[in-house]
């Protein structure tokens, strides 16, 4: 890690990781999905995360929220552990937002009806107040004159855009991202990371699932290569794209960077 990432992306002095993940280990039935995944994330670092199909990059990020319960080793964020504790799993998901490769919204909903929903009934957030939360993000992903259409009288990149203001009307500590562009038509990707890129460009602590390697050159501080389930490598977007340390890596950004 260079200099400047190191400056840029490890936690203050005394200050704890806000995501700490111990030997961690997942099953699906026989098939070991994550092996020793060990994994430090500091407040307001940017995590890109990339491999091949089926390398468990997505499994992972859902297992920081529990939407993927892990059997083995230590989740914790921003202090608290990831149990079978309901209290501790709603306590983390409050802390921690998800925007999946398909939009999830609710279709009989208008935009900012499916924005409100989770604030009035998670956080008992009185109606107007969270209707004004949600205008203010619908305004931060450039798509406030929509807010009372449905979502499918949206195009794609647009319907992702609204989902990522639902997840911020939770006003999240932590922002996961599960390849929220491959859904998309080329042409409304960049739409989409513009969003994100405004995001990572105001703190967020973001972990982003994605074969979008021009976007993991400018916004994050590490670049993780997954394979068969395991982290194979770790580093700042210069050493990872430049100088890979692996021969996986190497087969890897061969086959999607030419």
């Amino acid at each position: 890690m260079n200099q400047e990432n190191s400056e840029n992306t490890q936690a203050k002095a005394g200050e704890a990781p806000i995501i700490e993940i111990i030997d961690m280990h997942k099953w699906f039935g026989d098939f070991h999905v994550l092996q020793e995944i060990n994994l430090q994330v500091a407040r307001g670092e940017r995590i890109v995360i990339c491999g091949p199909s089926g390398s468990g990059k997505s499994t992972l990020i859902r297992c920081i929220n529990r939407l993927e319960e892990h059997q083995r080793g230590k989740i914790i964020v921003d202090g608290t552990e990831l149990t079978n504790d309901l209290k501790n799993i709603e306590k983390i998901r409050a802390e921690v937002g998800m925007v999946f490769q398909h939009f999830n919204l609710f279709p009989h909903l208008t935009i900012v009806e499916n924005l409100t929903l989770g604030p009035i009934w998670v956080r008992k957030t009185p109606k107007k107040e969270a209707e004004e939360t949600a205008m203010y993000y619908l305004e931060k992903v450039h798509i406030a004159e929509q807010a009372q259409k449905y979502p499918g009288q949206l195009s794609g990149g647009q319907q992702q855009r609204v989902a990522i203001a639902r997840s911020l009307c939770m006003k999240p500590n932590v922002m996961l991202f599960d390849e929220p562009t491959s859904a998309l038509d080329p042409e409304m990707v960049k739409e989409v990371l513009d969003v994100v890129i405004s995001l990572a460009q105001e703190g967020m602590t973001m972990l982003v699932v994605s074969h979008e390697m021009g976007f993991a050159k400018s916004v994050a501080h590490r670049v993780m290569f997954m394979d068969y389930g395991k982290i194979v490598e770790s580093n700042t977007p210069v050493e990872f794209f430049e100088n890979p340390q692996h021969d996986r890596t190497k087969l890897f950004l061969s086959q999607i960077l030419d």
